[in-house]
């Protein structure tokens, strides 16, 4: 069962619905007791890094979250500031993430964007795979994803870098470790591209 984790950030609801119209099994999970069964992790997220992190603790399912991530192995996708709380830390604030992926979320520098230096980096753009395989089977060529953020995860290892796009720098724009995934952008607002990701994370 394919488990969208709601800790108050993120709009649980497109991810259930979308599953929902492909006629794959998910629920919402809001307290450690309703993780029970869960096969695959959904963990999104929007905001600010530490007020994520803060929430993530405060609601109960961290611990729970950890051993079917880290003890049993489960597949995880984080999503946008989710993606983010994979990382040791980020720039953004002062409290540690999750440390699943090596790595530490960074402030794009205005100074090398495209003019006129705007952030948030909003809107589509292209998001180049580095295999595809996994989670970008079928989206190995021309594939456009919705981004909304000022900051992009900086992997310690290239090995861990899965597709990267382009704002002034080339960024990782999605991560893996073993059986945590993440994507900087916003799947369940990108139309058919994203649809064919989150299928993609449904068959792993």
């Amino acid at each position: 069962m394919i488990t969208i984790i709601n800790y108050g950030l993120g709009n649980v609801q497109a991810f259930a619905n979308l599953y929902k119209r492909l006629n794959i099994a998910a629920r919402i999970a809001s307290s450690a007791a309703e993780l029970d069964g869960a096969s695959k992790l959904i963990l999104p997220g929007v905001g600010a890094f530490d007020h994520a992190m803060e929430s993530f603790e405060e609601s109960g399912m961290r611990q729970t979250v950890d051993d079917l991530v880290l003890r049993q192995g489960k597949p995880v996708l984080g999503v946008c500031v989710g993606m983010q709380m994979l990382a040791r830390g980020s720039e953004e604030g002062t409290l540690p993430g999750l440390g699943w992926v090596d790595g530490q979320v960074r402030r794009f520098d205005a100074n090398k964007l495209p003019p006129p230096g705007r952030l948030p980096h909003m809107g589509w753009n292209d998001v180049i795979p580095r295999n595809g395989a996994g989670l970008f089977a079928g989206l190995e060529r021309d594939s456009r994803f919705y981004f909304l953020h000022s900051y992009y995860f900086d992997c310690a290892s290239n090995d861990n870098i899965l597709a990267t796009s382009e704002y002034g720098i080339e960024f990782g724009c999605a991560v893996r470790s073993n059986n945590v995934h993440g994507v900087q952008f916003h799947p369940e607002k990108s139309h058919d591209f994203g649809i064919r990701l989150l299928k993609n994370f449904a068959e792993l």
